[in-house]
């Protein structure tokens, strides 16, 4: 699993750099002598640049094959780093930020679809959640580290970190990840119209109301904490991550195991919306904190099912349909972000704001049921009907000559 762990490893950079911009825009906005609400732009363009140009990007560098689409997209994002750390204004900053986003989301969905290849398919579980286990890990490690430097020498510093860790997982997949020989990437168009699949449309759809039910409300999480009187909210954000990373990593063996996505899928949801259901009506810190960890849990692990039932439909598709997802994710937290402001701005309590992201996750829950009924797919038992997409990936990865 070496060099499944080295895409982990750019996966932890990842994550660090999208987590991490927020907690430097009063830094960065001071520096620049502009406005907080200016620099704030910076989480949205890298946000929109991973949803919406992610997709075309990886699609004109799909020809190059999977492990230079990995290599170029890894470059990619640590140059964009290393630029931004020396950027000499906000509007260059804020161009860097729609490189670094667009590279960020062409390389996560191919890493996971590589880690799939390399694991093969009695180990994808476990490959899929080491992927994602870095990516969480950026969350809890890498973002206050960052922060922690940015603190001590400024905000540029935290840049050059994941300037560095990104160039350590380029060096050491240029180094050591073979080629991995899979056919030609689907078109734009044709990425679209794999929407016209009802299950792929159905787990794309799932992931956006499942965002924005975790997602969205992690952005308004301080707010929330302090309307329940738990003191410093920031602990409750290391109960978060904690939960997120155990959870991430615990799903894939569970998975090899249970060779069920859909019905882990179904689970997950159940106790998303449950947990969320449940923190305004704790008590105090004692109750609340078990809470955060199970949803931070739930929330990331609900990942690794899903990218394992969209990767059934083979190297080139899957990765196609993991990058679908993918934007599902940036597109989703965005639009909770934005519809809790709202209700916040419209005098809806933050204590409640926990119920309305229960009920997005029953939706997500809804959503993914129906789309079980569109006949046999992933998690269908041996003598079902013919599948219209195979089931598994290879079971190593071819060599290319």
């Amino acid at each position: 699993m070496l060099r499944v762990s080295l895409l982990a490893l750019g996966a932890l950079a990842v994550g660090t750099d999208a987590y991490m911009t927020a907690g430097l825009l009063p830094q960065i906005a001071s520096d620049f002598h502009g406005s907080a609400a200016t620099a704030g732009q910076l989480v949205t363009v890298f946000a929109l640049s991973y949803a919406l140009l992610a997709p075309l990007a990886q699609a004109a560098l799909g020809r190059l094959g999977m492990r230079r689409t990995l290599l170029v997209s890894l470059a990619v994002f640590t140059l964009a780093n290393a630029a931004g750390a020396a950027a000499p204004g906000v509007f260059a900053l804020a161009g860097t930020r729609v490189a670094a986003g667009a590279a960020a989301g062409v390389f996560m969905p191919t890493a996971a679809a590589a880690a799939a290849l390399l694991a093969g398919p009695e180990r994808r579980g476990r490959a899929l959640a080491l992927v994602l286990g870095g990516l969480s890990c950026g969350t809890v490690l890498g973002v206050p580290a960052g922060l922690l430097l940015a603190g001590h020498t400024g905000w540029r510093s935290a840049l050059w970190l994941v300037t560095a860790v990104g160039a350590a997982a380029l060096l050491g997949s240029a180094l050591l990840l073979p080629s991995l020989q899979t056919p030609p990437p689907p078109s734009p168009a044709e990425r679209v119209a794999q929407l016209k699949d009802p299950r792929t449309a159905a787990a794309v759809l799932t992931t956006f109301c499942q965002t924005v039910a975790g997602l969205g409300l992690y952005t308004y999480l301080l707010p929330v904490l302090e309307a329940a009187g738990t003191g410093p909210g920031g602990v409750g954000l290391w109960v978060w991550g904690l939960g997120g990373v155990l959870g991430s990593l615990a799903i894939g063996p569970l998975l090899d195991r249970i060779p069920r996505p859909g019905l882990l899928t179904g689970w997950l949801l159940a106790a998303l919306a449950l947990v969320l259901a449940a923190i305004p009506l704790v008590p105090g810190p004692v109750w609340l904190w078990p809470l955060l960890a199970a949803w931070g849990a739930a929330g990331w692990a609900f990942v690794v099912p899903q990218q394992h039932r969209l990767l059934a439909a083979g190297p080139a598709r899957g990765a196609a349909a993991l990058a679908l997802n993918s934007s599902a994710t940036y597109l989703g937290g965005s639009a909770g972000a934005a519809l809790g402001g709202a209700a916040l701005a419209a005098g809806l309590a933050p204590r409640a704001l926990p119920l309305a992201a229960a009920g997005c996750a029953v939706l997500a829950l809804a959503v993914h049921l129906a789309g079980l009924r569109y006949g046999p797919g992933p998690d269908a038992p041996p003598g079902s009907a013919a599948r219209t997409v195979p089931r598994d990936l290879p079971a190593t990865p071819q060599q290319s000559p």
